[in-house]
């Protein structure tokens, strides 16, 4: 496989994952996401692609009996730390190439370890340990891409405090229904039981906690044999401070997701 194909399960995995409206979505974001994850880091049969992550273990294949080249996605390395015994059968041969900043390596016919372990270090000042076991006798490719690179956070929501409660509201809101985080706010994603309210199953997915307002992400879902029209009112109660209900029409069994502000300690 390569490292588009894994990638792009994650990308259409991601998305899907944390859609609330359907549980079916939700199931399908989570095998695209699984199936990327485990594409990105299992080893493959020829060239391996590799998600790696700062200060975090690379395993993959090295040759037995040919050259290991491993390459970094848009970086280079600068350099190589292993432990040299002086033992024949326990040290393995690393060249840097200086002009892609890859490294080469070479395992001794007598080596007697079943894997080569190492730490890499590269321009970007970001460190890899590698764990790579050996075998077969073709020459292997080994290319690692950093995660954060690839996937970078979404930028965090600035609430400015010159602006009117509502603005502030709005933008968390926004916030919330991106799912970015927000600066000055805790985030707090564990999901509580379904409560019945009349007609409506609720739970709480996310709630956004600051000194001065408190963001809540609710999932509501029509339980009921007939359609019901979601009110803004009904959802927040009195002293809310924004509402925002992404479908207030429900027919029977259907889903919706809210997004509602309210005054810390609501």
């Amino acid at each position: 496989m390569t490292f588009s194909v894994s990638t792009l399960c994650l990308a259409s995995g991601a998305p899907l994952l944390f859609r609330i409206d359907s549980q079916f979505l939700r199931g399908l974001g989570a095998a695209l996401f699984s199936v990327g994850f485990v594409m990105a880091a299992t080893p493959a049969f020829a060239d391996e692609n590799i998600l790696a992550v700062d200060n975090g273990e690379v395993r993959c294949r090295a040759s037995k009996a040919d050259l290991t080249r491993i390459s970094l996605k848009d970086d280079r390395f600068v350099s190589v730390s292993r432990v040299q015994t002086g033992v024949e059968g326990q040290d393995f041969s690393i060249v840097h190439e200086p002009t892609r900043g890859d490294i080469y390596i070479s395992v001794p016919e007598a080596y007697a370890k079943p894997n080569i372990s190492f730490f890499g270090t590269t321009q970007k000042g970001l460190v890899y340990k590698f764990d790579c076991q050996i075998g077969g006798d073709s020459a292997v490719q080994v290319f690692v891409a950093n995660a954060d690179i690839e996937n970078p956070s979404a930028k965090p929501e600035v609430l400015t405090a010159s602006g009117s409660l509502q603005d502030r509201a709005v933008g968390l809101v926004r916030a919330m229904f991106e799912q970015r985080p927000v600066t000055g706010f805790e985030i707090r994603d564990a999901a509580r039981a379904p409560v019945n309210v009349g007609d409506m199953k609720v739970q709480l997915l996310t709630e956004y906690r600051s000194p001065t307002m408190t963001g809540k992400v609710l999932r509501i879902e029509n339980a009921s044999s007939s359609p019901i029209a979601l009110r803004e009112e009904l959802i927040a109660g009195d002293g809310a401070i924004a509402v925002t209900i992404s479908n207030p029409n429900l027919a029977s069994g259907q889903a919706t997701a809210a997004y509602v502000v309210v005054p810390a300690g609501r």
